[in-house]
C-alpha cells in the first residue's frame, strides 16, 4: 500500500502535508481518513493551541468536548515519540475512549509517549500550524477550510 496523506488546508491559506501511519495506528488512520472523506473536518476548528506544546482540533463542537457519531477507537499504543510534527490522538481519562479529536505537536512532548495513538506525521507545512492563533480557546480560532486523503 503506498504512504496515503492527509492534507488540511488551514484558513490561513496553507497546507499542512501529514504522512498517515497505518503501520503505527491502522485503525486510527482508517477513522481518520474515512471522517476526512466524508467532510468532517471541513470547517472544524483548532480549539487548544498551547505554545511550546501541541494545537489540537477535530471536534465539531469546537469545545473539546465533541466528537464524531462513529464509535470511540480502540488504543494503538505504540513506541513511537511525541516530537515536533507527530500527529496523535486526543483521548479522555479512558486509553479507549479516542474518537475525532487529534493533536500536533510544536515541540517534544515524550511524557505523552505510549499514552497516546501516534497515526501521522508532518512532512510540509509546520510552520502555518505554528501560526495557529494561541489560547484554550483562542480567541479567534484557526479552521480547518479543508481535509483531503491522498
Amino acid at each position: 500500500m503506498a504512504d496515503e496523506t492527509l492534507t488540511l488546508t488551514l484558513d490561513s491559506g496553507g497546507d499542512v502535508v501529514i504522512k498517515l501511519r497505518s503501520d503505527l495506528a491502522p485503525g486510527h488512520v482508517e477513522r481518520i481518513t474515512s471522517l476526512a472523506k466524508e467532510g468532517f473536518y471541513d470547517g472544524v476548528v483548532f480549539h487548544r493551541v498551547i505554545p511550546g506544546f501541541m494545537a489540537q482540533g477535530g471536534d465539531p463542537t469546537g469545545t473539546g468536548m465533541g466528537g464524531s457519531k462513529l464509535p470511540d477507537i480502540k488504543a494503538e499504543f505504540s513506541r513511537e515519540p511525541h516530537v515536533r510534527g507527530v500527529c496523535s490522538m486526543a483521548r479522555a481519562m479512558n486509553p479507549n475512549s479516542a474518537n475525532s479529536q487529534f493533536f500536533i505537536c510544536f515541540d517534544d512532548a515524550t511524557f505523552l509517549d505510549g499514552q497516546y495513538t501516534v497515526w501521522g506525521e508532518v512532512t510540509s507545512g509546520m510552520e502555518h500550524v505554528d501560526a495557529l492563533p494561541k489560547g484554550e480557546p483562542p480567541a479567534t480560532p484557526g479552521k480547518i477550510v479543508k481535509a483531503m486523503v491522498s
